[in-house]
C-alpha cells in the first residue's frame, strides 16, 4: 500500500477579523486552486472554537503549510501551535492592522497575497518566548500601547477607523511606568511611557520602532519609551514614521526580565492579556518555519 500523500496546504479563515474583505475568502482560495495538483483544506475559525480543537486538527491531518488568513493574533495563535515544527506558516492578511504582512512586505490585496503565500519559500524565523507559556512573533509591550489595545478591544468601532479613535483616549490617560529591567549583563532601572519588546521593526499602523529589527538575528531588542511627544506620537500613527531616536532607548537581548512598581498593561502581538507586574522574555532562534518573499537561502560553510 502506497502511503498517504501528505496535505499541502490548510488555511484557518478568521471570519471574525477586522477587515472587510472583498469577495468569499473561502471561494477566491477554491478558485485559486482550480486545475491545480496542490491538495487543501479550509477551517473556519468562530466563537465556539477553541485552541486545542484547531490544534489536534493540525497535529491529526499534519500539513506541509497553514495559511492563516486573519490579523496578526490569528497568526500569533498558529505560530504557537506549529513551533518547533517542520510546517511552514504563511499569511493572508485580513486583520484590522495586519502588522506581520506590513513587516514581510505581503500585499494587503487577498488574490495577491494568496499568490504569493503559494508560490514562496519558507525560511526560519526567530520566536520570543513571554512569561514562560506563549511566543511572541511580532511586538509585544507593557505599558501604552498595550492600554490603547485594551481600549481598542472595548470599543464598537473596528479596523484602522476605531484604532485611531481611541488613540487620544488613551494618550490623554498615560501614566509613567517604573521598571526595572534585568539582563544577564547589567540591571537597567528606568521610567518610562512603555517598554516594547520587539522582534520585528514596526507595529500595523506602520510606525518604525526598532529599526534595525530582524526576525532571524537570534536577538530581540527591549525598547524603552522615556519621553512622550503626543504630536509626534499622533504624527506616527496616522502619517507612517518613526518614533524620535532622543525619546527611546534600544537594548539588544536574548533573555530579559521587567518587574514594575504596580501592575500595567499587557499585550502580545495584538492581543490584550491582562495586567501585571512582571514579564519574562527570550529568544527562541529558528523556532518557527516562515513564508515569506525575497528571503536569501542561508549558505552553509561546509569545509
Amino acid at each position: 500500500m502506497q502511503p498517504t500523500q501528505r496535505l499541502n496546504y490548510l488555511f484557518v479563515i478568521n471570519p471574525g477579523s477586522g477587515k472587510n474583505t472583498s469577495g468569499d475568502i473561502t471561494e477566491i482560495i477554491e478558485n485559486h486552486f482550480e486545475g491545480k495538483a496542490s491538495t487543501f483544506k479550509i477551517f473556519l475559525l468562530d466563537q465556539n472554537v477553541k485552541f486545542k480543537q484547531l490544534d489536534a486538527y493540525i497535529k491529526k491531518i499534519n500539513p506541509q503549510q497553514i495559511i492563516a488568513a486573519g490579523g496578526d493574533g490569528t497568526i500569533t495563535m498558529i505560530a504557537n501551535m506549529v513551533a518547533h515544527t517542520d510546517i511552514a506558516l504563511g499569511i493572508l492578511p485580513t486583520g484590522s492592522a495586519n502588522g506581520m504582512a506590513k513587516e514581510l512586505n505581503i500585499p494587503l490585496d487577498l488574490h495577491e497575497a494568496l499568490l504569493l503565500a503559494t508560490s514562496c519559500k519558507s525560511s526560519p524565523c526567530d520566536l520570543i518566548k513571554m512569561n514562560d507559556h506563549k511566543y511572541c512573533l511580532h511586538l509585544s509591550d507593557v505599558g501604552l500601547n498595550a492600554h490603547l489595545i485594551k481600549h481598542f478591544d472595548e470599543g464598537k468601532i473596528r479596523g484602522f477607523t476605531g484604532y485611531c479613535s481611541v488613540v487620544i483616549k488613551t494618550l490623554i490617560r498615560k501614566q509613567k511606568i517604573h521598571a526595572t529591567i534585568y539582563t544577564p549583563q547589567k540591571i537597567i532601572k528606568r521610567d518610562a511611557f512603555m517598554v516594547a519588546f520587539a522582534n520585528a521593526r514596526m507595529y500595523g499602523t506602520g510606525a518604525i520602532i526598532n529599526p534595525d529589527g530582524k526576525l532571524d538575528d537570534g536577538i530581540f531588542e527591549v525598547i524603552i519609551v522615556r519621553k512622550l511627544n503626543v504630536w509626534a506620537v499622533l504624527n506616527v500613527m496616522f502619517k507612517i514614521g518613526r518614533y524620535n531616536p532622543k525619546e527611546i532607548e534600544i537594548v539588544p537581548a536574548t533573555s530579559v526580565e521587567i518587574t514594575t512598581s504596580r501592575k500595567v498593561h499587557f499585550q502580545i502581538d495584538g492581543e490584550y492579556e491582562g495586567r501585571l507586574n512582571k514579564v519574562t522574555a527570550v529568544i527562541a532562534p529558528n523556532a518557527l518555519n516562515l513564508l515569506r518573499p525575497f528571503v536569501k537561502a542561508k549558505v552553509f560553510n561546509t569545509h
